[in-house]
């Protein structure tokens, strides 16, 4: 995990920063640059909020936060993410229902205290190597957005390279 991870949660536990005020940097980031780099296919800022809301509250309480306690992260959109449907890359799978219960690596960043703010374009069915997504459109490279960012997992790689979000 990189340093600017660490850090960020350090100053979160030490009430430097708010889980809140990261959350809402992390969300202007991604409104401001998002279209530029097509990294999202879906932003959950209510749940977000939440679980924003709930480590400040810890915090406020005086009770220990755990490790990664209000960093802002975001999943390729080949995890479950409760309420939400889990595309994978495909527009087949966007008629599905939403899932009932996050993925276990949701599930673990979650209890770890990081704040998930939305799932990620990639390639369809993870099957590719540019998420150059005929779908959802291709993920740009944030140091040349002439180019794509890579794939199968182009908008992870965006989000964070472009400084959207500091953990995918």
């Amino acid at each position: 995990m990189n340093g600017a991870v660490l850090d960020l949660a350090r100053q979160i536990r030490a009430g430097e920063r708010s889980a809140a005020a990261v959350l809402e940097a992390t969300l202007a980031r991604i409104r401001a640059a998002d279209a530029r780099y097509n990294c999202f296919t879906a932003v959950t800022e209510s749940r977000a909020r939440q679980e924003a809301a709930a480590i400040d509250a810890r915090h406020a309480r005086g009770e220990t936060l755990p490790p990664l306690a209000g960093v802002p992260y975001a999943v390729k959109n080949l995890f479950d993410t409760a309420e939400e449907v889990t595309l994978a890359g495909g527009r087949v799978n966007a008629a599905n229902p939403p899932a009932p219960r996050d993925a276990a690596l949701v599930a673990r960043l979650h209890k770890a205290g990081a704040v998930l703010v939305g799932a990620l374009n990639m390639d369809e069915h993870a099957y590719g190597f540019t998420t150059e997504n005929s779908h959802y459109g291709a993920s740009r490279n944030p140091h040349d957005p002439a180019r794509i960012a890579g794939g199968s997992s182009g908008g992870s790689a965006a989000a964070v390279a472009g400084g959207l979000v500091p953990l995918t």
